[in-house]
């Protein structure tokens, strides 16, 4: 299980490299709902290095608030690196922002399948940088009920933040 107080380590760590960095996140989010919006501006000053969060839950709110494409939707589903990609890409195209995380995958304690098991997340954070972008995608298989596999997923997209290059190209 992910404490409180670990979460509140990880999300003040990010904003001190966001805001020494001059960065300003936003958050595109399906499985954890807000969770990790709501781990970040737990913090306080979030204000100077947060800009905004995406709660899109269902296919038809990440193509219209993020830009997923259909075709992605169809060919590799909800949950696969390429719409959690076009979630990040989504988030990037809002003013002022310049690092996004997304997250989708499968809670639980249905929705599950052979291929994509319960717990199955993706993730994808993203900066825009003066040469280029900086992108890590990862897929994660979280052990644990709907809260431990939530709970996984915000601490994991934290720590990507924290490995996320933020310059160069």
């Amino acid at each position: 299980m992910v404490s409180e107080r670990e979460l509140d380590a990880l999300a003040a760590r990010v904003g001190e490299r966001l805001h020494a960095a001059g960065r300003r996140l936003a958050t595109a989010e399906s499985c954890t709902a807000g969770w990790i919006a709501k781990a970040v501006t737990d913090i306080a000053g979030s204000s100077a290095w947060f800009e905004c969060g995406y709660v899109t839950y269902s296919d038809a709110a990440k193509q219209r608030d993020l830009g997923v494409a259909g075709h992605t939707l169809a060919e590799f589903g909800a949950v696969s690196e390429q719409t959690a990609r076009e979630m990040a890409g989504g988030a990037l195209r809002v003013p002022g922002v310049s690092v996004a995380i997304a997250v989708t995958g499968i809670a639980g304690p249905d929705g599950g399948t052979p291929a994509k098991p319960v717990g199955t997340v993706w993730f994808c954070a993203a900066a825009r940088l003066a040469a280029g972008a900086s992108v890590l995608a990862e897929r994660q298989q979280f052990p644990g009920d709907r809260v431990a596999v939530r709970g996984r997923a915000v601490r994991h997209a934290l720590e990507m933040l924290l490995r996320l290059p933020l310059e160069g190209a």
